[in-house]
């Protein structure tokens, strides 16, 4: 809630995006004295018909939530008329996309509006806000409220959920009228979450054009289902250059894609990698996030870029375990960093010297403070 008070402070529209059933609805009705509007109903289409009449009809300084407001007929007209006309009322719209991505906004409300980005249930905000510690419940079900914090875990729910994903999100908003294809990507893309996306591999696993692939991968991550990672490069020789490294949205589904029962150990690293990408793009709006691998195959997680600096950041489930061999490369080629290794059991950070390395070991909180600070 204060990542939404501040966007307030700086735009007059905020703008709510997520993936579906990730809790967008649930976090705005928690916003007290706010004339709520339920946009999936006709009668909020009805309001809103002359968006001038509605928003002259409120009190200075009113707070209006307009939910799944991408249902309206000309979302980006009532937002623009809000933001411009009436600025004293506090605009919170929520949808699935990002605003500019999908067809029925013909306007990206530049200026107007301030994104905040809602993931799944942070690791940080499990083991603070849910009182949940345990690190394999987390990772095999998901970040999803609804089936994160239910007592048993139902495979019902992810299947129904990829059905009104592409239902509700994808033909209605990107036009996308194949359905067995589309899903079919998705299910690869799950599967294959935090591997590198080779379009013409993908187009005869799914068997659809190379075309399609890249419009339906780009559907997915404006729709919040998929993150893509560019490669960090300086133009070296060596490095890889253009191959994106793409994860799923969530580790219950790529656990659910995969047909895991149960969460064993070789499968955490994977899925661990997940939970700190989430925790930096919370810290970074998706700004400056890349992946780094040279064509040996050494490779750093994440990078972040800042300004100069590059830092980097490796995920081990045990910090015992970590061979600084790919990040002595990475510093040869870019010194000036912070190098941190992100470890689920690790209650206050320490540095450890690994021969002209100095490495920081922290948790996913201070991680993301530390990424937070030096903004």
């Amino acid at each position: 809630m204060a990542r939404v008070r501040a966007a307030w402070r700086r735009r007059p529209v905020a703008w709510l995006a997520g993936v579906r059933r990730v809790g967008k609805t649930t976090l705005a009705r928690m916003l007290p004295d706010a004339v709520y509007l339920n946009c999936d109903l006709p009668s909020a289409a009805r309001r809103l018909e002359d968006p001038e009449l509605f928003f002259r009809a409120q009190p200075r300084g009113t707070t209006i939530i307009l939910d799944e407001v991408h249902r309206l007929a000309d979302p980006s007209r009532a937002l623009k008329i809000a933001a411009d006309e009436f600025p004293s009322l506090r605009i919170l719209a929520t949808g699935s996309s990002t605003l500019a991505a999908t067809r029925k906004f013909r306007d990206s409300l530049t200026g107007r509006k301030e994104i905040v980005s809602l993931f799944p249930v942070l690791w940080p905000e499990c083991e603070g806000e849910f009182g949940i510690r345990d690190l394999d419940r987390r990772l095999h079900r998901g970040g999803l409220p609804e089936v994160l914090l239910t007592k048993r875990s139902d495979d019902s729910f992810y299947a129904e959920w990829m059905d009104s994903f592409y239902a509700r999100d994808i033909q209605e908003l990107f036009a996308i009228r194949e359905r067995t294809g589309f899903l079919a990507l998705l299910r690869v893309m799950l599967r294959q979450s935090g591997g590198l996306a080779d379009y013409s591999a993908l187009s005869r696993e799914c068997d659809i054009s190379r075309h399609s692939v890249k419009a339906y991968l780009e559907a997915m991550a404006a729709a919040y289902a998929l993150s893509a990672l560019p490669p960090f490069h300086g133009g070296g020789r060596r490095e890889l250059l253009r191959r994106p490294k793409v994860y799923g949205f969530d580790t219950g589904f790529v656990s659910f894609v995969r047909g895991w029962r149960d969460i064993r150990e070789e499968d955490r690293g994977l899925l661990w990698e997940h939970l700190v990408l989430d925790v930096l793009r919370a810290a970074r709006r998706e700004e400056g996030l890349f992946y780094w691998r040279d064509k040996a195959g050494r490779e750093i997680d994440f990078v972040v870029r800042r300004g100069r600096a590059a830092d980097a950041v490796e995920c081990k489930i045990n910090p015992d375990r970590f061979d600084a061999g790919s990040l002595r490369v990475f510093r040869e080629l870019y010194a000036s960093g912070r190098n941190f290794v992100v470890c689920p059991g690790v209650r206050e950070p320490y540095e450890r010297r690994i021969g002209t390395l100095v490495v920081r070991v922290v948790g996913c909180s201070d991680l993301m403070r530390a990424i937070e600070s030096a903004r």
